[in-house]
């Protein structure tokens, strides 16, 4: 142990080297004992394992990575398509990533034959399925034990958040799972075998005193298969002291489950308990949940619970967060239907209220009505459901399934590259901040601090660092970092916002890189927002545009002298709205939101809006509206709102709310897009940070239809399907993670393919077929930025820095 403690030492303490160790030959099998899907199955003939670490502390990283024969991958290089997607689709295939947990349940064997074979359970498989790494005979017994020595450190220091040189032996024991046996690889056995006879094996242990000492190994097949399903649940934490009552808004009985991390599912923790809503202060509202035998939680009722009713289930699922950062999901059980609707109004009351500072009764019955459908499953209407489409579905699925690495797409740019630049991030205090997509020019614009990255969409969708504005200044020299940005007149302007100055707008004329207008808009009237004056104006030489303060709509035209804003195109509230948002459909429509949380859809400036969408509490911190104008896309912090503004009954049927006024007994239709509650206390788990979605956008293109949408919130970016969320599907989003946090994301223009994301100090274009399922694994292992092409990721260097763009 003291030997293999010194080498991992060494290993560990050079932090320059990405890999911390490798097994340089070998062979890569799934096997699937207790699956019809077959035995085995050879992944990579030829490949390596190595341990890596990740660009986040304590998380590292178990990569095989296939390895070709001289002159294979020149040969895969040659049938590669124009448009580069079988380079992209083989690339992805190269590698295969597990994040270092103890879940993997990691372990090793020599068997009787010398063959050494490393294993860890496939968490995104069928129960037993098993991966198999079987080392080349040239690798010596030692190196097997000194790689499971470093593998049980990285999962030390996942675990325990603290560096590995604090573990003791018995703390490292915790990750040693070679009592469990590791099937053998049989490519002729038989599928319907259940349990396949272990062979005489001998296990590398880490607690031998040598790194060759050997522990024989002889275990059954049942008890082997136990041992390998064996799980601690997830323990539910103490409760919190709940504070004095003033009001009680709801109390019903129930059954209590919490959500197993383990086995992702929930398990019954009590039959009976009572769950209650109270008052318990000025706006301040308790969610208390008491057994016969304990008190099992109490919280305060905020936006960041995350409600989900399911009446099709009977079911309240919720988010739990404790004092120390932890994160659990609860659900409640209801007997009947009228049980959990009378509970629903309690709690949806008390949120609603908190966040609105507004007593629930004094809102409209139809508007009341609106908030609790938003919290409900809901199928929409007129959605797509032939057998045809969800078979495409499932072919969908499967080719996502296929792609293990993350198929990100960066380059550098093409000239010498400074040590500065590659040696990681800037150091100018600055990160990126903004991100606009180019309609009209394959370009990408990433705002850092007073600087814009320029980046060129190559053909087989890469990104080509193209060059830096240096500096971002006022036409009086002085320099500020834009806070919003917005592509204008055919991509060779751009409309650029500084904060400290929020009655003016300035024009970067891009094909000199510098700023070269202040526009004044109003001296009484700062602007607090700006939008297109449609959705493709940037695509033509339209000059006008759209421009928002907190109680005002106007069209801003910079052709006027003086004054931009045009007064007769002015609409103008008394009361305080706090307008925070503002989007443009294909025809010229306009949908604004506020901070507030409600909606507004005009047909055209200086008018009343035709229709008045009600807050459902949060703050709404962007907008999005389809190009035809039927679906309008808010997002909040913990939450996106999809409304269907087409009529479907009453007079205006067939008209969109933008055009007329729904029914007074009618309202838009509302489906609230959520993260499952079990998801988002893994997410919290992992990052120790609530939600915080940055704002969704659609996917657009002059003729193309809205499929997907895209977010992100802290270093995950999340994906969803419109036409999994039309159907009502509970797996309607997939995601990606990072290591860094997600500063802004957009889908490529005229594609739903590929995304454009924004880290701190990384620019990368990213397949959409590399997003995954959230499952265990895909939460907890970020990916690492412009690994996919083997080059260097765009960053924003010192020494890039030119005059103009292009």
């Amino acid at each position: 142990m003291f030997m293999l403690r010194n080498v991992t030492k060494y290993l560990f303490g050079d932090g320059s080297k990405e890999s911390i160790i490798d097994i340089p030959q070998g062979q890569l099998y799934l096997v699937r004992p207790l699956s019809p899907k077959g035995y085995s199955e050879l992944i990579f003939k030829d490949a390596a394992a190595s341990v890596r670490r990740t660009g986040q502390e304590y998380q590292y990283q178990l990569v095989i990575q296939r390895a070709y024969e001289e002159g294979e991958e020149e040969l895969i290089d040659d049938e590669e398509g124009e448009d580069g997607t079988a380079e992209t689709l083989i690339t992805e295939k190269d590698e295969k990533i597990f994040l270092l947990d103890k879940e993997l349940h990691f372990r090793s064997e020599i068997r009787e034959g010398g063959e050494k074979v490393l294993a860890w359970k496939d968490l995104s498989g069928d129960p037993g399925d098993v991966f198999e790494f079987l080392c080349d005979e040239p690798i010596a017994a030692s190196e097997i034990a000194t790689f499971m020595m470093v593998a049980m450190k990285c999962q030390y220091e996942r675990k325990y958040r603290k560096a590995n040189e604090t573990a003791t032996d018995k703390k490292l024991q915790e990750f040693d799972f070679t009592e469990q046996s590791i099937p053998s690889v049989s490519e002729t056995a038989s599928p319907l075998i259940e349990s396949p006879q272990p062979s005489n094996t001998k296990a590398i242990t880490a607690d031998n005193s040598t790194p060759t000492k050997l522990k024989m190994l002889s275990k059954s097949p049942a008890k082997a298969k136990q041992a390998a399903i064996e799980e601690t649940p997830t323990a539910a934490p103490a409760a919190a002291q709940h504070p004095m009552s003033t009001e009680v808004l709801g109390r019903e009985s129930a059954e209590l489950h919490l959500f197993d991390f383990t086995t992702s599912t929930f398990i019954l923790q009590d039959p009976s308990v009572v769950a209650t809503v109270s008052e318990v202060g000025k706006w301040q509202y308790w969610l208390q949940i008491e057994g016969q035998e304990r008190d099992w939680l109490g919280q305060p009722v905020i936006a960041d619970i995350n409600p989900v009713f399911n009446f099709d289930y009977l079911s309240f699922i919720f988010n739990h967060y404790t004092a120390d950062g932890g994160a659990y999901s609860w659900l409640l059980r209801f007997k009947d239907q009228e049980t959990e609707e009378r509970f629903q109004g309690g709690l949806m009351q008390a949120l609603w209220e908190q966040l609105n500072e507004t007593k629930w009764m004094k809102t409209k019955d139809d508007d009341r009505q609106y908030v609790l459908d938003a919290f409900q499953d809901l199928t929409m209407e007129d959605t797509p459901d032939t057998q045809k489409e969800e078979e495409e579905e499932e072919e969908e699925e499967e080719e996502v399934e296929e792609v293990e690495d993350d198929g990100q797409r960066s380059e550098h740019y093409d000239t010498d590259e400074s040590e500065d630049d590659v040696g990681g991030e800037e150091d100018d205090g600055n990160v990126n901040s903004q991100l606009a997509v180019g309609y009209k020019h394959d370009r990408s614009f990433v705002v850092r601090g007073s600087q814009i990255g320029v980046f060129k969409h190559t053909p087989n969708n890469n990104l080509e660092f193209s060059t830096n504005i240096a500096k971002v200044q006022m036409p009086n020299g002085k320099l500020f970092s834009p806070t919003k940005v917005m592509l204008h007149a055919e991509d060779t302007d751009m409309i650029l916002q500084n904060e400290a100055n929020p009655n003016s707008l300035y024009r970067m004329d891009l094909e000199y890189g510098k700023v070269v207008d202040e526009w004044k808009i109003h001296e009484d009237i700062p602007v607090t927002t700006f939008a297109p004056e449609k959705k493709f104006s940037q695509m033509t030489g339209e000059q006008t545009f759209l421009g928002l303060s907190r109680n005002a709509l106007f069209r801003i035209d910079p052709r006027l002298s003086g004054n931009k804003l045009v007064d007769s195109e002015l609409k103008q509230y008394v009361s305080k709205n706090d307008f925070s948002a503002a989007a443009t459909t294909e025809k010229g429509y306009i949908a604004v939101a506020s901070n507030k949380g409600d909606i507004r859809m005009f047909d055209r400036l200086g008018i009343n809006a035709k229709t008045h969408i009600p807050a459902l509490g949060e703050p709404i911190i962007g907008l999005d509206v389809s190009a035809d104008g039927r679906w309008v896309l808010a997002t909040c912090r913990t939450y996106l709102l999809l409304i269907d503004a087409l009529q479907k009954e009453g007079k205006n049927e067939g008209k969109l709310g933008f055009e007329k006024s729904f029914a007074k007994d009618s309202k838009p239709q509302p489906r609230r897009l959520g993260l499952q509650p079990s998801h988002v206390a893994q997410f919290q788990y992992e990052t120790k940070v609530p939600l915080s979605f940055t704002p969704a956008r659609f996917n657009t293109g002059v003729e193309d239809k809205e499929t997907s949408i895209i977010t992100a919130t802290g270093p995950f970016i999340v994906t969803w399907n419109m036409k999994k969320v039309l159907a009502g599907r509970r797996d309607p989003y997939t995601i990606k993670r990072y290591a860094e946090e997600v500063m802004a994301d957009n889908f490529k223009f005229g594609s739903d393919k590929n995304v454009i994301v924004a880290t701190p100090n990384e620019v990368s274009m990213v397949a959409k077929q590399s997003f995954k399922k959230p499952t265990r694994e895909s939460i907890a292992t970020p990916a690492r930025v412009g690994r996919a092409s083997g080059r260097l990721s765009s960053r924003l260097g010192r020494d890039e820095i030119v005059n103009s763009p292009y």
